[in-house]
């Protein structure tokens, strides 16, 4: 994973989904929620990279319908 981050920040994702960095922040807090129901340890304001890349581009890279 060398030169990947492992953690975006809202700045990351508000690049990325093209939206504010107040929504951004939004969408971070609801996966870190989704993480914590499962039982993982999440970082506030972060989210993993993987995990957003599955949920949020069904982690192929393309945007889920």
């Amino acid at each position: 994973m060398e030169g990947e981050k492992r953690f975006l920040t809202a700045t990351d994702v508000s690049q990325i989904m093209e939206c504010s960095v107040s929504r951004a922040y939004t969408i971070i807090r609801q996966l870190n929620d989704e993480m914590t129901s499962k039982g993982y340890i999440v970082n506030r304001g972060k989210i993993n990279a993987k995990y957003f890349y599955e949920r949020v581009y069904d982690g192929k890279g393309v945007a889920c319908e």
